[in-house]
């Protein structure tokens, strides 16, 4: 993926910090953690970009969070309903488990999103 840095992209899949891409935003890499799942770091360590801008930043994810929602549930619906063919009942139960399952993934990636909106690349900090 190190072909995308200098893109929102990139720090939007990597969750790497949104100014210069050089390190994670998380303290710790694996989402599945779930008590550390949304535990960031207060600033970049490469160029110091704090990343919760003021009070309660990232509530604003939740709206981020819905269509990212949408999306892993639409995928669920077309792959298990529309290319495998299950019935209505068990496709509702598979897209209710990737939900469940992808949960700590739809979260990181709102929040990743979120602070893209407010933040850009800047190539003198990433290289300085």
């Amino acid at each position: 993926m190190g072909f995308l840095k200098g893109t929102k992209i990139y720090s939007i899949f990597t969750g790497y910090c949104p100014v210069c891409h050089s390190e994670s935003m998380y303290s710790e890499a694996n989402p599945f953690k779930l008590s550390k799942t949304l535990k960031m770091k207060e600033r970049c360590g490469h160029c110091g970009t704090k990343y919760k801008i003021e009070p309660s930043f990232f509530y604003g994810a939740m709206y981020v969070s819905y269509p990212v929602g949408l999306l892993f549930a639409g995928a669920a619906f077309v792959f298990s309903y529309l290319v495998f063919g299950i019935g209505l009942v068990p496709t509702y139960l598979i897209m209710v488990a990737v939900m469940c399952i992808s949960l700590p993934i739809i979260l990181r990636l709102s929040r990743n999103i979120w602070i893209n909106f407010f933040m850009k690349f800047d190539k003198l900090k990433a290289t300085g």
